[in-house]
C-alpha cells in the first residue's frame, strides 16, 4: 500500500505554504493579531477564490467535493504559520449544515461559506464547559410553528466575524439539535473576548428571544446526541491538524535559533543539552502525523477506526504541542518569553489548542470508553 500524499495532495500543499509564506508571515500574522477583525478580509476573499475554503464542500454546492485528507493539508499549513482565520470555525458549521442539513439548506447556505462570502461558527460550549452533549443546557420553547430561544454559549470561535451560527440547543422534549441563526436576526448579539492567543478570537453569543423557523432547523439523520458527537469529532480532527503544523513551527524557529545563538564560541545547537529536546520534538512531531493522517484517512472512508482514531490524534496531539511551545520557550532562554521573539506567539497557542475540542484527559478516557473499559 502507497501512504503517501498523491502528487494533487501535495502540489495543494505547497501553494498553501506558497501563498502564507508570501502574504502572511509571521510579521503580517501580529499585525492581523493586533487589527480589530483579527484576520484579513482581503486574504480570506481570495483563500474562497482559490477553493480553499470549500475543499469539502460538495460540488453542488459550490464547493469542492474532496474530503479531510485534503483539509488537513490545509490546515497543518495554517497552524505552521499560526495563520489568523475562521477557518476552523466556518469549516465546521459547513460540515454541519453539509451532514444533517436537506438539500434547500445546503444550497442556501454552503455557497457563500465556500466562496468565504459568509463566515460561519459553531456555537456548542455554555457555562459547564464540556465537550460533550451532556454540557448542552440552552432549551428551546415552542411558539407556535417556530422555536425560541433564550440563553447564552460561550468561548464562541470567531464570534464577532461570524455572519451565520450553527447553534446547539435542546427542544421542549430534551431532544439535541441544530439551529441555523443568521448574526443579524432579532435578539442575536455578539461580545468578544480578550484571548491569551490574538491569532484565536472567541466571545459569548447571546440569544435573546431569537425565534427559529422550521426550516433552520438541522434534521438529519440519528440522533441529536449522536450528530454533535460526530461534530465534536471533527473539530477536534481539525484542531490536531493545526498542531501539527503549529509544532513544527515552534521546532524550525527554535532548530534556527539554535543555530544563530552562539556560546563559549560555537553555536548552541552543538550542545547535547540542545540537540536532545529538539531531537525529540521532531520525532513526537512525526508519530503525531501518523495518528492525524490515519484519522483523516478513517473518516473519508468511514471506517469503523474513526472515533477511536481521532480521540488518540487530539489526545497527543494536546501533549506534543504543550511540549513543543515549552521547549522553545526553554531553549530561547529567558528572551523567549519577550514579545520582540517569535516563539512567544507558539506557546501562546499552545495555550489556546490544549484544550478546544477536549484535552489529552477528556481524550484518552473517550479512547477508553470506546475501547469499552
Amino acid at each position: 500500500m502507497n501512504f503517501a500524499f498523491s502528487e494533487e495532495q501535495e502540489f495543494l500543499r505547497s501553494e498553501v505554504r506558497k501563498l502564507l509564506d508570501a502574504q502572511c508571515g509571521l510579521k503580517q500574522v501580529r499585525q492581523l493579531a493586533e487589527s480589530p477583525e483579527g484576520y484579513s478580509p482581503e486574504l480570506w476573499g481570495q483563500l474562497g477564490e482559490l477553493g480553499w475554503l470549500g475543499l469539502a464542500i460538495p460540488e453542488a454546492h459550490g464547493g469542492g467535493g474532496l474530503g479531510w485528507e485534503e483539509l488537513v493539508i490545509l490546515l497543518e499549513e495554517t497552524g505552521r504559520s499560526l495563520f489568523p482565520s475562521p477557518l476552523i470555525s466556518t469549516l465546521l458549521c459547513a460540515e454541519a449544515i453539509t451532514r444533517f442539513g436537506n438539500d434547500a439548506q445546503r444550497q442556501r447556505w454552503l455557497p457563500g461559506l465556500a466562496d468565504g462570502s459568509r463566515i460561519g461558527t459553531l456555537a456548542f460550549l455554555e457555562e459547564s464547559d464540556w465537550w460533550s452533549p451532556d454540557g448542552v443546557a440552552l432549551c428551546a420553547r415552542r411558539d407556535g410553528e417556530v422555536l425560541v430561544l433564550d440563553g447564552e454559549k460561550r468561548f464562541v470561535q470567531d464570534v464577532a466575524a461570524a455572519d451565520l451560527f450553527a447553534v446547539v440547543f435542546r427542544n421542549d422534549a430534551g431532544e439535541l439539535g441544530f439551529a441555523v441563526i443568521d448574526g443579524d436576526a432579532d435578539g442575536v448579539s455578539a461580545l468578544s473576548r480578550e484571548p491569551l492567543d490574538t491569532t484565536k478570537r472567541f466571545g459569548d453569543l447571546t440569544l435573546s428571544g431569537v425565534r427559529v423557523a422550521q426550516d433552520a432547523l438541522l434534521e438529519g439523520t440519528g440522533s441529536g446526541a449522536q450528530q454533535i458527537e460526530e461534530i465534536l469529532q471533527l473539530g477536534a480532527l481539525a484542531m490536531s491538524a493545526e498542531i501539527v503544523g503549529a509544532a513544527e513551527g515552534a521546532l524550525a524557529l527554535t532548530v534556527q535559533y539554535a543555530k544563530d545563538r552562539e556560546q563559549f564560541q560555537q553555536p548552541i545547537g552543538h550542545f547535547q543539552g540542545v540537540k536532545h529536546p529538539l531531537a525529540e520534538t521532531y520525532m513526537e512531531i512525526e508519530t503525531l502525523k501518523s495518528l492525524v493522517y490515519f484519522a483523516a484517512w478513517a473518516l473519508d472512508h468511514d471506517d469503523d477506526s474513526v472515533a477511536i482514531a481521532t480521540s488518540q490524534a487530539k489526545a497527543y496531539a494536546s501533549e506534543v504541542i504543550t511540549r513543543a511551545g515549552v521547549m522553545g520557550i526553554q531553549l530561547h532562554g529567558a528572551v523567549g518569553f519577550t514579545l520582540e521573539y517569535d516563539i512567544q506567539l507558539y506557546l501562546k497557542r499552545s495555550k489556546w489548542a490544549r484544550p478546544m475540542y477536549g484535552d489529552e484527559i477528556h481524550h484518552y478516557e473517550r479512547v477508553a470508553r470506546l475501547g469499552g473499559l
